[in-house]
């Protein structure tokens, strides 16, 4: 997964309510958490789902979708 948040505070929060809901809904922690207090690029590893959550600039410098092209979008129903 990889998105955007517009300051610090909102890419720890979307990192924080990512983990609360998968601990919540599927039993999983992150292997690995990485970037959370420069909050520039948030990386967590959950073994099967990468969570890569970036500020604007960092997104834009790194180009990980340009990476990832062959790889397939997966829309997120609302709950």
């Amino acid at each position: 997964m990889i998105c955007t948040g517009s300051n610090s505070k909102q890419i720890q929060a979307i990192s924080d309510e990512v983990g609360i809901q998968l601990k919540r809904q599927a039993r999983e922690l992150p292997n690995s958490l990485e970037g959370y207090n420069q909050s520039e690029w948030i990386l967590a590893d959950y073994g099967d789902l990468l969570v890569h959550i970036f500020s604007p600039k960092a997104r834009d410098y790194y180009d990980l979708e340009r990476l990832w092209r062959t790889g397939r979008n997966v829309q997120i129903p609302p709950e």
